[in-house]
């Protein structure tokens, strides 16, 4: 009997993925490499930085479409490098000219280049922008369940708190915001940035979340192949493991086999 299949998929403004990991295609050594990684990670959701990857806009270089094809992989634009609502939503219409129509975006407004942290006005503004021109907005935000709840509610599909800072690699800082803002949510919650390594993504499934989205731990690993792989198969125990349910903690011990009725 496989576990994994008993669980109903991955769903996003309408559309059903198997997979519930996601992946970047930064850092990587090229573009053949890319589309290894990416192909071994099982990932159906890819995510590009529109403001630094070619997609169309520069003919006469190399364009990642044509080793992530969109009839294999739905391509979600994001708006990686935008410090202002009004760059976010410009970068968001030109990903929607260049990808025929493509409403499904991630957005991310960040407030400053040390931390990368999320600007929430300005990601607040821009979602209410988009959503308004028929956007289907994924949304980069902070582990506040109050502004997560926020954006829910003016329309986002699918909110996407920081496990920790973007390229940090420190894993789930704090699992309690996370999980209260899973159990306030009618819309996947997905993890996005700081996850370093397979444990920290199954932590982030064993909590509840729909799925995770990463790029540096698998780029960035000594064998991103391999580091793919290992991804693709953490995401999926960690999800087995929050349907099956952990046991309670306890403060002291507990036999594993029963001592009752023992011959001395």
């Amino acid at each position: 009997m496989s576990f994994i299949t008993d669980d109903a998929p991955l769903v996003v403004a309408g559309r059903t993925f198997a997979s519930r990991l996601l992946v970047g295609t930064g850092k990587y050594r090229d573009l053949a490499q890319t589309g290894e990684a990416i192909a071994e990670s099982g990932a159906e959701i890819v995510t590009v930085a529109v403001r630094r990857t070619n997609i169309g806009q520069n003919p006469d270089e190399p364009n990642l479409l044509d080793i992530l094809p969109p009839d294999r992989y739905t391509i979600l634009p994001n708006t990686a490098g935008c410090f202002t609502a009004r760059d976010a939503v410009r970068t968001c219409k030109l990903a929607r000219e260049l990808l025929d129509g493509h409403s499904l975006v991630k957005l991310e407004v960040l407030g400053e280049q040390k931390t990368l942290y999320p600007d929430i006005t300005e990601t607040l503004k821009a979602a209410e922008e988009l959503i308004a021109d028929g956007f289907q907005v994924m949304v980069y935000t902070s582990d506040d369940p109050l502004v997560a709840k926020r954006l829910e509610e003016m329309g986002c599909v699918a909110v996407m708190p920081l496990g920790a800072p973007i390229g940090s690699g420190l894993g789930i800082q704090n699992r309690y915001n996370i999980r209260m803002i899973v159990e306030n949510a009618k819309v996947p919650i997905l993890v996005d940035a700081g996850v370093g390594t397979a444990s920290d993504a199954s932590v982030a499934m064993e909590l509840g979340c729909d799925g995770v989205l990463m790029n540096t731990a698998i780029a960035q690993a000594r064998e991103p192949l391999r580091m793919a792989r290992a991804m693709r198969l953490a995401v999926e125990s960690g999800r087995d493991a929050y349907l099956a349910g952990r046991m309670p903690k306890k403060a002291y011990a507990s036999a594993s086999s029963p001592i009752d009725g023992l011959f001395f």
